[in-house]
C-alpha cells in the first residue's frame, strides 16, 4: 500500500471513530474548528506578543479572552445538559499525572510562547517555529503512547471522576462558575502591548 492510500484509510478511520462517539456530525465538527480558528486570529491572541505581554502582566487581552469564552461556554454548556441537548464527559482526577503534565505544558508555553490552540493558527501565518513545536507535540505525544505502560504508576493513583459540581454539591455551580468568569473578563483592563512586525 502507498502512504496515500494509507492516509485516506486513516482519515476514513478517524471520521468513523467520531461519528459513533456522537459529538454531532463531522461537518459540524469542522464548522467549530474553523469558528474557533478565526475568532483566535480576529482576536491575536494567537501571537507571541499577546502571550509575553499576559506572562509580563503588560496586556491582557489573551485572559480576556479566554475567561470570556470559557465563561460563556460553561453558561451554555449548563442550559444544554438542562435541556438534554448535552452531556459531561468526565475523565478521571491523576494528581500525578496532572502535575507532570501541567509542569511540561508551562515548559513549553514557556519556550514556544503558544499553546496547543493557539499554535496551529500561527502555524496557518507561517510561523515555522510553532510548526516545530508542534510537530515535537505530536511525536512526544506518540512517545507517551508508546511508553504508556512504564509511565502509569508516574500518574498517580485514579481518584475518580469527581467534578466541582459533585463537590459543592450544587447543580447551578457550573453556572455560577461562567458567570463569574465573564464578569472577571469585563472587569480585567484592556491595557495591551503593541505587536513587533518584522520586514519582509
Amino acid at each position: 500500500m502507498t502512504l496515500h492510500t494509507d492516509l485516506l484509510a486513516f482519515i476514513n478511520e478517524t471520521v468513523a471513530l467520531v461519528e459513533k462517539q456522537n459529538h454531532g456530525s463531522v461537518a459540524l465538527i469542522l464548522l467549530i474548528g474553523f469558528l474557533f480558528g478565526a475568532i483566535i486570529q480576529w482576536s491575536r491572541v494567537d501571537t507571541f506578543d499577546k502571550i509575553a505581554g499576559f506572562a509580563m502582566l503588560k496586556g491582557f487581552k489573551v485572559p480576556k479572552t479566554l475567561f470570556l469564552s470559557i465563561g460563556l461556554a460553561s453558561i451554555g454548556l449548563f442550559f444544554m445538559i438542562k435541556g438534554g441537548w448535552a452531556h459531561y464527559h468526565v475523565k478521571p482526577v491523576h494528581l500525578g499525572g496532572l502535575i507532570l503534565g501541567g509542569t511540561l505544558f508551562a515548559v513549553g508555553m514557556a519556550i514556544l510562547g503558544l499553546c496547543p490552540g493557539t499554535g496551529p493558527v500561527a502555524v496557518s501565518e507561517g510561523n515555522i517555529d510553532v510548526l516545530v513545536g508542534l510537530i515535537g507535540g505530536v511525536l512526544a505525544g506518540a512517545l507517551f503512547t508508546a511508553l504508556y505502560p512504564t509511565l502509569k504508576p508516574l500518574l498517580g493513583p485514579d481518584l475518580g471522576k469527581t467534578t466541582l459540581t459533585q463537590l459543592f454539591e450544587q447543580p447551578w455551580f457550573i453556572f455560577a462558575y461562567g458567570a463569574a468568569l465573564v464578569l472577571i473578563a469585563l472587569l480585567l483592563p484592556n491595557r495591551e502591548i503593541e505587536e513587533e512586525v518584522g520586514e519582509v
